[in-house]
């Protein structure tokens, strides 16, 4: 993998994201409602009460004004105050990007062991009850929508067996917990998203691994004579694993949307709450922050899945 074609990926990402930020602005200001709505519905708040709020966040500005003072702001770093509170948006999201990124980091751990186990379990066991199994428990589990699955982890584990917090990042009045107490609060919304990449992952992994492990350079590796391990780690794995290097960065940003999920449901302290509370109040700022940061991880992670491709395979390096 060149440096040349890295540089070429990262100079198309600018105006992908220009394009999404001119769409998502747009459609948001033209949205019926407006994040002054809600000040409507007050008795107390006058007609002229409501256009001092407009003219104070730059609402009576024309909409291509009010994005190039947006987008001037947001290259410096600078993604403007809350409607809601008037905080900066930038700290708002700093202060919750640890525990999203917690989340995110245990669910792709516990996606990336289980999905390789079950997957290459599948694929050289094919056909057997725990292949079967496999199956039949993917397929469930990509069947089931996330937030039910959260809810009926909450019932069964929390309130009828109590082993597990219902929701939360630390116990009430511990003070900080620590660190088991933060695991503990970790493990129902780390579960819940990882089992859902893990059902995807295992099928990708063991398809991956029965198309490779019945090419013919595979049995020619074999009739040579090579022990099983060396084929194996040699042949099977280091190709198969090429697909699934492709689907990591794909799947990023539907895992941080996942995440964003997992947190509503749990209470989880992380950017899903912090959306959520955005998009009841119309709070166009912290949206829009949000709207970008997705849509770098798409374009990013899909940077990030050909460079890994190139890496592992040179042959895809040779030809970008």
């Amino acid at each position: 993998m060149n440096l040349d074609y890295a540089f070429r990926r990262l100079l198309q990402m600018a105006p992908l994201l220009l394009g999404i930020s001119v769409l998502g602005f747009s459609m948001m200001h033209l949205a019926p409602g407006g994040p002054t709505a809600l000040y409507t519905l007050n008795p107390n708040v006058t007609a002229e009460d409501i256009e001092r709020i407009k003219e104070a966040w730059g609402l009576n500005d024309p909409l291509h004004v009010q994005y190039l003072r947006w987008a001037g702001n947001m290259i410096s770093g600078d993604f403007g105050n809350s409607f809601r509170g008037g905080a900066e948006v930038r700290d708002l999201i700093v202060e919750r990007v640890p525990a999203t990124l917690q989340l995110m980091g245990t669910a792709y751990l516990v996606a990336v062991v289980l999905g390789f186990v079950i997957g290459a379990l599948g694929a050289f066991r094919q056909y057997s009850v725990f292949d079967y199994l496999a199956t039949t428990g993917a397929l469930v589990t990509l069947s089931i929508p996330t937030f039910w699955f959260g809810l009926m982890v909450i019932f069964v584990f929390s309130e009828r067996l109590g082993w597990i917090p219902s929701g939360g990042t630390q116990t009430l009045g511990s003070g900080g917990g620590g660190l088991l107490d933060r695991l503990h609060h970790l493990v129902a919304p780390a579960s819940v998203l990882g089992l859902v990449l893990t059902a995807q992952w295992s099928r990708y992994f063991r398809t991956s691994l029965l198309e490779t492990k019945n090419q013919e350079y595979v049995r020619t590796a074999h009739a040579k004579g090579l022990a099983e391990p060396t084929v194996l780690r040699r042949h099977i794995l280091r190709n198969a694993v090429l697909p699934v290097i492709a689907l990591a960065g794909v799947q990023l940003p539907a895992v941080f949307s996942g995440a964003l999920v997992a947190e509503s449901i749990f209470g989880w302290a992380g950017m899903g709450r912090l959306f959520l509370d955005a998009l009841t109040y119309r709070d166009y700022p912290i949206l829009m922050a949000m709207l970008m940061i997705t849509a770098f991880l798409v374009v990013f992670g899909n940077m990030l899945a050909d460079i890994a491709l190139g890496l592992a395979d040179p042959r895809i390096g040779a030809r970008s």
